[in-house]
């Protein structure tokens, strides 16, 4: 068998489906490659309904169909995936102390950081509207900026 037949059989299109799912596991799951993988696994199958046809045209026909098949995975179906599995998202509980009730340990003063305890864990902290928070004042954490919090005075 040589080169230009594998490229048009199925085994040609098997292995490219198993490269392409290698790509995807190694790659963490991003959802890119998998389409391809899908798209080069029907093409197993497409492969072996047009061994009849002048090798020019299978070519063509091949690439069209294997290109139009992954293009329309990624675009069309992958934004539901990554929805529904929520790729690339990591759950904290960071937004969980959104809200809640913290003690300042370091003056927070206009536009310079400070420090508040909450749960027994320390977070650099600023002020909501860039006033002055003295140590020992009670605050209520409005929101959570990068890793500091952004407070305000009770």
């Amino acid at each position: 068998m040589d080169i230009y037949m594998f490229i048009f059989s199925p085994w040609f299109w098997l292995c490219l489906a198993v490269f392409f799912t290698l790509i995807e596991v190694v790659c963490a799951f991003n959802l890119v490659t998998a389409w391809f993988a899908i798209s080069a696994l029907v093409m197993v199958f497409v492969s072996g309904l047009t061994e009849s046809l002048p090798d020019y045209v299978r070519f063509r026909l091949h690439t069209g169909i294997f290109l139009a098949i992954a293009v329309v995975l990624l675009f069309f179906t992958r934004p539901v995936a990554v929805k529904k599995l929520r790729v690339g998202r990591e759950k904290t509980n960071v937004n969980d102390i959104v809200g809640r009730d913290a003690v300042v340990t370091k003056d927070i003063l206009p536009f310079e950081r400070g420090e508040i305890k909450i749960n027994g864990q320390i977070w650099t902290a600023i002020s909501e509207n860039n006033g002055e928070i003295e140590a020992g004042a009670e605050c209520t954490i409005v929101k959570i900026e990068g890793v500091k919090a952004v407070v305000r005075e009770k």
